[in-house]
């Protein structure tokens, strides 16, 4: 039967269905983890071999922001480092410390205001999987979850483990506008390196990435002209009507850039600009969701505020033998200084270059609107 998750149903296999949840063990209604202020618990510790297949949660804390306060950490085969770390509202998919009601096929925050999350990435494991929630807040975090995995006979040596690390650059090394035309400033310029790129992922070993999502604040203050139409139609930016990229304030211009296995400038993938790798087009600014691509928050008027887009590689993965190095352009030639974060996943063999420390709290707070 064909391979796909329908075509497979059928298919009887010698596993066992497991299950770890909140649930009260005393038999009353407190479905729930009561995590202190500044503790860190386990919520899930598996013995043997088998795949978590799907994770749910939500939670409640008495503190703004605190879905970037919150980390969630995962360790596979009693390994010394961390293969998932990330505040625990970007790892499910969105960044800012917000949540909104999206449907990817990985990824999805549901109603009410996508306040439930949920999360489909296989989790292969051969001796052991460990779960774990910090809660790197200054309130008690009220934390509901289900861990459902099966237990396997064993697994395939070449399924990879999986993978998901945060990363942050605010602002953005760009360059100032002054003496320039804001037409100048935002499509003037070359970038034959990339070496000023922003840093989605770095790994080591053999695997393939599988997408991230992105989240970028809009740092430049520039009104847009009440003359003009927002959003602006592709006719219109074709066109090009006097004045209009005066008003320009575009987060976007920035080609995507991935290096495998350590080869030179130009990479084999590079793209043409940052709506055309997350598979919209013409300075979107409405959001949209769709399995493998969407804008969870497309920004204020003139592309002002906060924005989140992802991308998931889920039917065209990106394989690397020895090494990759996911970039992308913050503004065309790297010209914007915008706070940049993301969140990459991705499998690969064991043993994985070691992440960065994870920033401390305050250096993980979004920046006021």
């Amino acid at each position: 039967m064909k391979v796909s998750p329908l075509g497979g149903l059928a298919r009887v296999r010698d596993v066992q269905t497991r299950r770890i949840s909140s649930y009260d063990r005393t038999g009353g209604n407190d479905d729930r983890m009561h995590i202190a202020a500044g503790q860190t618990v386990t919520i899930a510790d598996i013995e043997g071999a088998g795949v978590v297949n799907h994770i749910w949660c939500t939670m409640v804390c008495d503190q703004t922001d605190f879905l970037r306060r919150v980390v969630i950490r995962m360790r596979w085969d009693n390994e010394a480092d961390y293969s998932v770390e990330a505040p625990i509202g970007d790892f499910f998919g969105m960044g800012h410390a917000r949540t909104t009601d999206f449907v990817s096929l990985p990824l999805q925050m549901s109603p009410q205001n996508g306040r439930s999350f949920n999360c489909f990435f296989p989790m292969p494991f051969s001796e052991r999987a460990v779960m774990e929630i910090a809660n790197e807040s200054d309130a008690e975090l009220l934390f509901y979850f289900y861990v459902d995995y099966e237990l396997h006979p064993r697994i395939d040596a070449d399924l990879g483990r999986f993978h998901a690390q945060w990363r942050r650059q605010n602002p953005t090394d760009g360059i100032s506008d002054e003496g320039m035309t804001n037409s100048e400033w935002s499509f003037g310029g070359t970038n034959t390196d990339g070496a000023g790129n922003y840093v989605i992922l770095e790994a080591e070993g053999t695997g393939h990435y599988v997408g991230c999502n992105l989240n970028i604040h809009n740092l430049r203050p520039r009104d847009w002209r009440p003359e003009l139409e927002w959003p602006v139609s592709p006719e219109v930016l074709q066109q090009s009507p006097p004045g209009l990229f005066d008003a320009f304030n575009w987060y976007g211009e920035g080609d995507d850039m991935i290096f495998i296995d350590d080869e030179p400038w130009p990479p084999r993938l590079h793209g043409t600009g940052t709506e055309d790798y997350f598979n919209t087009a013409w300075c979107p600014a409405v959001a949209y969701n769709a399995p493998y691509h969407g804008i969870t928050l497309p920004g204020g008027p003139n592309w002002s505020g906060k924005i989140s887009l992802y991308r998931y590689h889920i039917e065209d993965p990106i394989n690397f033998r020895k090494s990759i190095r996911v970039t992308i352009e913050h503004g065309h030639a790297n010209r914007r200084s915008d706070d940049y974060s993301s969140t990459a996943y991705w499998y690969q063999l064991e043993p994985h270059k070691p992440f960065p420390a994870l920033p401390p709290v305050d250096q993980r707070l979004p920046l006021p609107d």
